[in-house]
C-alpha cells in the first residue's frame, strides 16, 4: 500500500498584547512548557512600550489545556490575549522575495498607504514591516513575497515620485546579504562642492565655470568638451590653489558615517569622477576608500596649463570604472551599488546592480533605480538594509561618535 501523508499537526495561533515589561515571555513560555507544547514560529515587536507576541504551537490533545493555561498566564500579566485553532504550519511563502525601503522625512501615513497599496494591486504579499530608523530620517522596510522586482520597481517609482518619498526595491534573502562594491561619484555626492568651480573662484571666473558645469549635469552638453572649457580658465593658476582648494571642501553629512560603516562590512569603497585626482586622491586616503579614479590636471613650471592629462572620465569611463573594479574585487555587477546625482553617472547607474540617484538632476532621478533626496548620504545605509541602531552601536563599540542630525520639522 503507498504510504498515507501524515495529517498536518493540530495547531493554536496565539498572540499576547499589552504594556511591555520584563519576564513577559518568560511567563508565558515557561507556563505552555510545562504543557509540553511544540513551537513552530514565534514573532515579538515593540512600539513605544506596546508588546504584541505571537507564537504557533503544536497543540494536539492539550489544547484545551494550552488554551486555559496561554489565558491564564495572560490574565496574571494584565495582558490581552486571543488564541484560534488551525492544521499545520504556516503556508510557504510565494516565491519572489523582495525587500522594499521607504525613506521619507517626514514618513506620511498617505505615503504608506500608497506604497502598501501599490503592492498589493501588484499581487505581491507583505510578511513583515520593521523600522530601520527614526532620525534624521524615518525608514521602514516591508519583506515582502509574490513579487517581480523589476516591475514592483518601476511600479512604486510613481509613489515615490508623487508622494515625495524615496523607495528601494531590491531582491531579498541571500542577494541581499554579503560582500558588496559601492561606487560614488564625488562632486555634489561625497562632497557639497564642485571643485572645478572652487578652482575657477581663484582665476575669478566661478559664475562662468558654474553654469557651464551645471548645464553638463543637467545633460544638456557633452561632458569632455565641457571640462576642456572649464579647465581652460584655469591656465597659469598656481599649482598651491590645489592645497588650498583641498581644505576649503566640505564632505556631505554623514559621508564619514557611510563610507565607515560599509568598511566594518567588508565592502569595498570606490570613487569615480569627473574631477581631479589632486583633489579626490588625497579624499579617498583620508576616508580609506579602496579605489580612485577621476581626471588628471596638467602642470608645468608649477602652475596650471589648462589642459587635463590623458583620458577624461566621463559618462563611459566611469561605467567602464565600476565594471574594472568589480573584476578586480572578483564581485558581479549584482552586487554593486553606484551613488551619484548628475548625468555624467547614468551609465554607472544603469551598470551597478542598484543605482541611486543622490540629490540629483531630474533626468538621473527618472532613470536611476531609486533615489535619496535628503541631505544625509548615510540615508543609503537603509536602502542596503542596515539600521540607525546598528551604525551607532558599532560606532560606540569603536569609540567613534555617531554624528546626530537635528530631527527634521514637524
Amino acid at each position: 500500500m503507498p504510504d498515507v501523508p501524515a495529517a498536518p499537526p493540530q495547531t493554536l495561533l496565539v498572540t499576547v498584547s499589552g504594556n511591555d515589561r520584563p519576564g513577559v515571555t518568560s511567563a508565558l513560555f515557561d507556563a505552555i512548557a510545562d504543557v509540553g507544547a511544540e513551537v513552530l514560529d514565534l514573532e515579538q515587536v515593540v512600539v513605544r512600550g506596546h508588546l504584541t507576541l505571537a507564537l504557533l504551537l503544536a497543540a494536539g490533545p492539550r489544547d484545551v489545556v494550552l488554551r486555559s493555561v496561554v489565558r491564564d498566564v495572560a490574565s496574571g500579566l494584565g495582558m490581552d490575549v486571543s488564541v484560534s485553532a488551525g492544521t499545520g504550519d504556516n503556508a510557504p511563502r510565494a516565491s519572489g522575495r523582495a525587500a522594499v525601503v521607504v525613506l521619507g522625512a517626514p514618513l506620511l501615513a498617505s505615503a504608506v498607504s500608497a506604497v502598501t497599496a501599490r503592492i498589493a494591486a501588484h499581487g505581491a504579499n507583505i510578511d513583515r514591516i520593521h523600522r530601520l530608523s527614526r532620525y534624521p530620517v524615518t525608514t521602514v522596510e516591508f519583506d515582502i513575497s509574490g513579487a517581480d522586482v523589476a516591475t514592483l520597481r518601476r511600479e512604486l517609482s510613481l509613489e515615490s515620485a508623487v508622494r515625495g518619498v524615496d523607495i528601494a526595491v531590491a531582491p531579498a534573502g541571500l542577494a541581499r546579504r554579503g560582500r558588496r562594491l559601492v561606487v560614488m561619484d564625488v562632486d555634489s555626492t561625497l562632497i557639497q562642492d564642485e571643485v572645478i568651480e572652487l578652482l575657477a573662484a581663484h582665476a575669478g571666473r566661478e559664475a562662468e565655470v558654474a553654469a557651464v558645469t551645471e548645464a553638463a549635469m543637467r545633460g544638456e552638453l557633452d561632458f569632455a568638451e565641457s571640462l576642456r572649457a572649464r579647465v581652460a580658465v584655469l591656465a597659469g593658476l598656481p599649482v598651491e590653489v590645489l592645497a588650498e582648494v583641498r581644505a576649503a571642501i566640505r564632505l556631505t553629512p554623514g559621508a564619514r558615517t557611510l563610507v565607515r560603516t560599509l568598511k566594518r562590512l567588508g565592502f569595498t569603497v570606490a570613487v569615480v569622477s569627473g574631477g581631479f585626482l589632486e583633489i579626490v586622491g588625497d579624499l579617498a586616503r583620508e576616508l580609506d576608500i579602496d579605489h580612485a579614479q577621476a581626471n588628471r590636471l596638467e602642470v608645468s613650471d608649477g602652475v596650471l596649463t589648462g589642459r587635463v592629462v590623458g583620458e577624461i572620465v566621463d559618462r563611459a569611463g566611469k561605467a567602464a570604472a565600476l565594471r574594472r573594479f568589480a573584476e578586480q574585487e572578483r564581485l558581479p555587477l549584482s552586487r554593486t551599488v553606484a551613488i551619484g546625482d548628475g548625468a555624467n553617472d547614468l551609465d554607472m547607474l544603469d551598470a551597478a546592480g542598484l543605482g541611486i540617484a543622490f540629490n540629483a538632476k531630474p533626468i538621473v532621478r527618472e532613470q536611476a533605480d531609486t533615489s535619496v533626496n535628503v541631505p544625509y548620504l548615510d540615508a543609503v545605509l537603509y536602502l542596503l538594509g542596515i539600521t540607525r541602531e546598528e551604525i551607532e552601536e558599532a560606532d560606540a563599540e569603536d569609540g567613534v561618535p555617531t554624528p546626530a542630525p537635528d530631527l527634521p520639522a514637524r
